[in-house]
Protein backbone atom coordinates (compact mmCIF):
# COMPACT_ATOMS: atom_id res chain seq x y z
CA UNK A 1 0.00 0.00 0.00
CA UNK A 2 1.43 3.42 -0.93
CA UNK A 3 2.62 5.37 2.08
CA UNK A 4 2.99 2.28 4.24
CA UNK A 5 6.39 0.77 3.41
CA UNK A 6 9.36 2.71 4.78
CA UNK A 7 12.92 2.21 5.90
CA UNK A 8 13.51 1.17 9.48
CA UNK A 9 12.48 3.89 11.97
CA UNK A 10 15.09 5.72 14.03
CA UNK A 11 12.95 5.62 17.18
CA UNK A 12 9.90 3.56 18.05
CA UNK A 13 7.53 3.34 21.01
CA UNK A 14 4.61 0.93 21.50
CA UNK A 15 1.81 2.00 23.86
CA UNK A 16 -0.96 -0.56 24.49
CA UNK A 17 -4.27 0.87 25.72
CA UNK A 18 -7.88 -0.04 26.39
CA UNK A 19 -10.46 1.65 24.19
CA UNK A 20 -12.32 3.74 26.76
CA UNK A 21 -12.91 7.50 27.04
CA UNK A 22 -10.95 7.72 30.29
CA UNK A 23 -7.97 5.96 28.69
CA UNK A 24 -7.74 8.37 25.75
CA UNK A 25 -6.45 11.22 27.91
CA UNK A 26 -3.89 8.96 29.57
CA UNK A 27 -2.72 7.74 26.16
CA UNK A 28 -2.41 11.31 24.89
CA UNK A 29 -0.27 12.30 27.86
CA UNK A 30 1.91 9.19 27.51
CA UNK A 31 2.49 9.95 23.83
CA UNK A 32 3.31 13.59 24.58
CA UNK A 33 5.79 12.54 27.27
CA UNK A 34 7.49 10.13 24.87
CA UNK A 35 7.82 12.77 22.14
CA UNK A 36 9.31 15.19 24.67
CA UNK A 37 11.83 12.55 25.74
CA UNK A 38 12.85 12.09 22.13
CA UNK A 39 13.17 15.85 21.63
CA UNK A 40 10.74 15.43 18.76
CA UNK A 41 10.67 18.53 16.51
CA UNK A 42 6.92 18.53 15.84
CA UNK A 43 3.99 20.51 17.17
CA UNK A 44 3.14 18.47 20.26
CA UNK A 45 -0.40 19.90 20.35
CA UNK A 46 -0.96 18.62 16.82
CA UNK A 47 0.40 15.18 17.67
CA UNK A 48 -1.78 15.01 20.81
CA UNK A 49 -4.87 15.88 18.78
CA UNK A 50 -4.11 13.16 16.24
CA UNK A 51 -3.57 10.59 18.99
CA UNK A 52 -6.89 11.61 20.53
CA UNK A 53 -8.78 11.29 17.24
CA UNK A 54 -7.24 7.93 16.31
CA UNK A 55 -7.87 6.44 19.75
CA UNK A 56 -11.37 7.89 19.99
CA UNK A 57 -12.18 6.35 16.63
CA UNK A 58 -11.51 2.90 18.12
CA UNK A 59 -13.83 3.65 21.05
CA UNK A 60 -16.63 4.84 18.77
CA UNK A 61 -16.42 2.36 15.91
CA UNK A 62 -14.81 -0.79 17.33
CA UNK A 63 -16.20 -0.72 20.86
CA UNK A 64 -15.38 0.25 24.41
CA UNK A 65 -13.13 -2.06 26.35
CA UNK A 66 -11.33 -3.61 23.37
CA UNK A 67 -7.55 -3.84 23.40
CA UNK A 68 -5.65 -1.55 21.02
CA UNK A 69 -2.13 -0.27 20.52
CA UNK A 70 -0.60 3.08 19.60
CA UNK A 71 2.67 2.92 17.72
CA UNK A 72 4.92 6.01 17.50
CA UNK A 73 7.75 5.93 14.96
CA UNK A 74 10.20 8.69 14.07
CA UNK A 75 11.12 8.15 10.43
CA UNK A 76 13.50 10.97 9.52
CA UNK A 77 11.39 13.80 8.15
CA UNK A 78 8.12 12.38 9.46
CA UNK A 79 6.55 11.17 12.68
CA UNK A 80 4.22 8.23 12.10
CA UNK A 81 1.28 7.42 14.39
CA UNK A 82 -0.48 4.07 14.05
CA UNK A 83 -3.40 2.73 16.04
CA UNK A 84 -3.90 -1.04 15.79
CA UNK A 85 -7.11 -2.83 16.79
CA UNK A 86 -8.62 -6.28 16.23
CA UNK A 87 -11.40 -5.26 13.86
CA UNK A 88 -10.93 -5.75 10.11
CA UNK A 89 -13.67 -3.28 9.20
CA UNK A 90 -11.81 -0.55 7.33
CA UNK A 91 -13.07 3.06 7.40
CA UNK A 92 -13.63 4.34 3.90
CA UNK A 93 -11.11 6.95 2.72
CA UNK A 94 -13.77 8.57 0.53
CA UNK A 95 -15.00 11.87 1.91
CA UNK A 96 -18.60 11.05 0.96
CA UNK A 97 -18.56 7.98 3.20
CA UNK A 98 -16.49 9.39 6.04
CA UNK A 99 -19.34 10.84 8.12
CA UNK A 100 -21.03 7.44 8.23
CA UNK A 101 -17.97 5.23 8.47
CA UNK A 102 -15.54 7.19 10.58
CA UNK A 103 -17.22 10.39 11.74
CA UNK A 104 -15.42 13.64 12.48
CA UNK A 105 -12.24 11.89 13.67
CA UNK A 106 -10.71 10.93 10.34
CA UNK A 107 -11.78 14.22 8.75
CA UNK A 108 -9.60 15.83 11.44
CA UNK A 109 -6.76 13.38 10.82
CA UNK A 110 -6.88 14.01 7.07
CA UNK A 111 -6.78 17.78 7.59
CA UNK A 112 -3.80 17.74 9.98
CA UNK A 113 -1.63 14.93 8.60
CA UNK A 114 0.57 15.06 5.51
CA UNK A 115 -0.61 11.52 4.73
CA UNK A 116 -2.86 8.89 6.27
CA UNK A 117 -4.45 5.57 5.50
CA UNK A 118 -5.58 2.17 6.71
CA UNK A 119 -4.18 -1.34 6.30
CA UNK A 120 -5.32 -4.81 7.24
CA UNK A 121 -3.02 -6.70 9.61
CA UNK A 122 -2.84 -10.31 10.72
CA UNK A 123 -4.71 -9.38 13.91
CA UNK A 124 -7.10 -6.75 12.55
CA UNK A 125 -6.27 -3.35 11.09
CA UNK A 126 -4.12 -0.28 11.56
CA UNK A 127 -5.10 3.33 10.95
CA UNK A 128 -2.02 5.47 10.46
CA UNK A 129 -1.06 9.06 9.79
CA UNK A 130 2.14 11.06 9.46
CA UNK A 131 3.12 14.59 10.38
CA UNK A 132 6.20 16.43 9.22
CA UNK A 133 9.14 17.09 11.51
CA UNK A 134 11.14 20.31 11.39
CA UNK A 135 14.49 19.16 10.07
CA UNK A 136 16.50 22.26 10.91
CA UNK A 137 20.17 21.99 11.97
CA UNK A 138 19.28 20.99 15.53
CA UNK A 139 16.89 18.31 14.34
CA UNK A 140 19.44 16.97 11.86
CA UNK A 141 21.87 16.57 14.76
CA UNK A 142 19.19 14.70 16.74
CA UNK A 143 18.54 12.39 13.80
CA UNK A 144 22.27 11.69 13.31
CA UNK A 145 22.66 11.03 17.04
CA UNK A 146 19.71 8.62 17.02
CA UNK A 147 21.19 6.77 14.04
CA UNK A 148 24.63 6.62 15.70
CA UNK A 149 23.15 5.25 18.94
CA UNK A 150 21.12 2.67 17.02
CA UNK A 151 24.20 1.46 15.13
CA UNK A 152 26.32 1.52 18.29
CA UNK A 153 23.80 -0.54 20.26
CA UNK A 154 23.65 -3.10 17.48
CA UNK A 155 27.44 -3.40 17.25
CA UNK A 156 28.03 -3.51 21.00
CA UNK A 157 25.12 -5.72 21.97
CA UNK A 158 23.72 -3.11 24.38
CA UNK A 159 20.01 -3.57 25.08
CA UNK A 160 18.00 -0.88 23.31
CA UNK A 161 15.78 1.53 25.24
CA UNK A 162 12.77 0.17 23.31
CA UNK A 163 13.51 -3.31 24.65
CA UNK A 164 14.24 -2.16 28.17
CA UNK A 165 11.32 0.25 28.22
CA UNK A 166 13.28 2.87 30.16
CA UNK A 167 14.57 6.26 29.10
CA UNK A 168 17.71 5.56 31.17
CA UNK A 169 18.78 2.87 28.71
CA UNK A 170 19.20 5.46 25.98
CA UNK A 171 21.23 7.70 28.29
CA UNK A 172 23.46 4.79 29.32
CA UNK A 173 24.13 3.96 25.66
CA UNK A 174 25.01 7.61 24.95
CA UNK A 175 27.49 7.60 27.87
CA UNK A 176 29.08 4.39 26.62
CA UNK A 177 29.36 5.77 23.10
CA UNK A 178 30.98 9.00 24.33
CA UNK A 179 33.43 6.97 26.46
CA UNK A 180 34.40 4.88 23.43
CA UNK A 181 34.93 8.05 21.39
CA UNK A 182 37.21 9.43 24.11
CA UNK A 183 39.24 6.21 24.04
CA UNK A 184 39.55 6.59 20.28
CA UNK A 185 40.51 10.25 20.70
CA UNK A 186 43.33 9.42 23.13
CA UNK A 187 44.55 6.52 20.96
CA UNK A 188 44.69 8.90 17.99
CA UNK A 189 46.98 11.30 19.86
CA UNK A 190 44.37 13.94 20.76
CA UNK A 191 43.53 15.34 24.18
CA UNK A 192 40.12 13.98 25.32
CA UNK A 193 39.54 17.01 27.56
CA UNK A 194 40.19 19.35 24.65
CA UNK A 195 37.72 17.41 22.46
CA UNK A 196 35.07 17.55 25.18
CA UNK A 197 35.61 21.30 25.66
CA UNK A 198 35.28 21.94 21.93
CA UNK A 199 32.14 19.82 21.68
CA UNK A 200 30.62 21.67 24.64
CA UNK A 201 31.43 25.02 23.02
CA UNK A 202 29.72 23.95 19.78
CA UNK A 203 26.67 22.72 21.70
CA UNK A 204 26.32 25.90 23.77
CA UNK A 205 26.73 28.12 20.71
CA UNK A 206 23.98 26.26 18.84
CA UNK A 207 21.64 26.31 21.85
CA UNK A 208 22.15 30.06 22.25
CA UNK A 209 21.46 30.60 18.55
CA UNK A 210 18.27 28.52 18.62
Amino acid sequence: MPGYEFAEPRLRCVLPFEAAPAEVGLLRRAASKQLSQWGMPVAVDEAELLVTELASNVVKHVGEGVSATLLLEWRGERLRLEVHDKSQALPSPRVADCDEMCGRGLHMVASLAVDWGTVLTAAGKAVWCEIATDLGPACQRLERAAAALENYQGASGITTPQTRGRRGGQAESAVALIADLLHWTAASGHDPDDILDRAQMHYEAEVDAA
